[in-house]
């Protein structure tokens, strides 16, 4: 991970193979950011006219090199655009901040240490830049070698980016070191679950996310059980059990608990983890399995939530409920037309077999109830008919509350994870009415995300507050990288998750 420290030292005389500025969009050029001006004066005020004679614009992601000025300790100055600049009196938006500082570490790759003098008025701004600068310094390269079986590193392959010193801040402020430190650890639980998305399933199967997932939790004083498959069946969970018979590797419940003293709320967030989907009998066709492993996203997003609210020392519970199988066609698969009998004793019948992440998340969401939580959150990557509303990078927010929604959404939206409030409209709940069992797991075509929220929302407990995010579209970035973001698994909703839980720990949801 990349080391983070607060620095107030002068840019010129800081020792570091960059200085990281940034650049906004005006109405007649580049503009240099606050937080440069000493680059600015080195270059004689000339700063933004020698940029613009470079081709830069200030257009958010853009990346300008250029020799540092004389008497820089540093040899290179980066500018990275910041987009379009801000009205008067207004600072940068911190998502601009965050994605700057996100390019900017992707683009040094490979460098020691690097200075960040964008702009820094307050806290906030350091934590948004010392975020941007932990996620987009991420990679994944565990499996990377230069030969089968040889253990050397690709020749290739350079380290993330070793240090940050972000300028500005002040490392004796009390404020300014907790920014830093929610930061570092909110941003290293996400690449936590990054890394998880990205391990191919041969290495990720239930039983060993569910090994991972203890070895975690002792570390950081979160109390866990595992439920293996012998426990499901005593147990009754038979949505979880369904889906995961075709598979060799046998499916588990693994429950997170992280408890605070000073805690008078509770929050249970319930993950699909499905590590490999092939559909099962329902095959999926050609083309659409191999990023199948990406399937397990929301149970990492859970994951890694609790265990960065425990890092935090949040004054709130928080269980996490990790719903995993793997959903493999074989001669004991669940098939088409076959019932199943739920952990809430409501019976299903399968018309799908490739609409298997509501069957886990229904036995989950109901042994969450169990408990009676505040209220419950559920992540998944449910349905491609949300990435056909929303496209690749927005999830779909449902809720039985449409205040808890919107607190949501506004949550997602703070801290830059786009997101989008969805209905469950009433007339959908009869497409899944079924001749044989309580309900069908499958509906009308029409409106199928709306569907699943729905056939989600017949296994949470009686008057207690429900959300649905449906992270289909952002939770496996298939093209190229940008702002913050990588190619491959995005952690997304983490952040969301995190947010709800420090505003319920501060009384600020009621």
């Amino acid at each position: 991970m990349t080391a983070l420290t607060l620095s107030t030292a002068a840019a010129p005389g800081l020792r570091a193979d960059a200085i990281v500025i940034g650049i906004a969009k005006g109405t007649k050029g580049p503009i240099v950011a606050p937080g440069a001006e000493a680059v600015d004066e080195a270059y004689e005020g000339r700063l933004a006219a020698v940029l613009e004679t470079l081709g830069a614009s200030g257009a958010e992601g853009e990346v300008t090199k250029l020799p540092a000025p004389a008497g820089f300790k540093a040899p290179l100055v980066l500018a990275v655009g910041l987009g379009a600049e801000p009205e008067k009196d207004a600072g940068f938006d911190a998502e601009a901040l965050r994605r700057a500082a996100g390019v900017a570490a992707r683009t040094l790759t490979g460098s020691k240490k690097a200075a960040f003098a964008l702009p820094v008025t307050d806290a906030d701004e350091i934590g948004a830049i010392a975020e941007g600068v932990v996620l987009g310094a991420y990679s994944f390269d565990a499996y990377k070698q230069t030969g089968p079986g040889n253990g050397a590193k690709a020749k290739n392959a350079k380290a993330p980016l070793a240090e940050a010193a972000l300028l500005g801040g002040k490392p004796r402020d009390a404020v300014h070191k907790a920014a830093l430190l929610r930061a570092a650890a909110v941003g290293e639980e996400l690449n936590r679950a990054r890394d998880l998305i990205n391990m191919p399933p041969n290495d990720l199967d239930p039983q060993a996310f569910a090994a991972l997932a203890q070895t975690a939790a002792k570390e950081h004083g979160i109390k866990v059980q595992v439920l293996d498959d012998k426990a499901l069946a005593k147990g009754g969970y038979g949505g979880i059990l369904g889906v995961g018979s075709g598979s060799a590797s046998t499916p588990r419940l693994v429950k997170l608990s992280y408890t605070s003293a000073k805690a008078t709320k509770h929050l249970a967030f319930v993950g699909k983890g499905i590590t490999y989907d092939s559909g099962g009998i329902s095959l999926k066709p050609a083309g659409h399995n191999e990023t199948m492993k990406c399937d397990m996203s929301g149970a990492a997003a859970v994951f890694a939530a609790v265990v960065a609210a425990a890092r935090l020392g949040l004054e709130v519970n928080v269980t996490g409920w990790l719903a995993l199988a793997e959903n493999m066609p074989s001669g004991s698969a669940t098939r088409p037309g076959d019932v199943l009998r739920m952990y809430s004793g409501k019976t299903v019948e399968v018309l799908n077999t490739d609409a298997e992440g509501r069957l886990v998340l229904a036995d989950a969401l109901w042994a969450a109830s169990e408990e009676k939580p505040d209220a419950i959150v559920d992540v998944a990557t449910l349905t491609g008919a949300m990435m056909l509303a929303l496209g690749s990078r927005t999830f779909g927010i449902m809720a039985n509350d449409d205040a808890f929604r919107s607190a949501l959404h506004e949550a997602a939206e703070e801290v830059g994870e786009p997101a989008w409030p969805m209905p469950l409209p009433e007339h959908l709940r009869k497409g899944m009415d079924s001749t044989v069992a309580d309900i069908a797991n499958m509906g009308e075509r029409m409106g199928g995300g709306l569907v699943a929220g729905l056939f989600l929302r017949e296994f949470v407990g009686e008057g207690i507050t429900w959300a649905h995010l449906d992270i289909a579209g952002p939770a496996f970035n298939e093209g190229g990288p940008f702002g913050y973001t990588p190619k491959g698994g995005t952690g997304t909703a983490v952040r969301t998750l995190v947010r709800l839980a420090e505003l319920t720990a501060a009384g600020d949801l009621g």
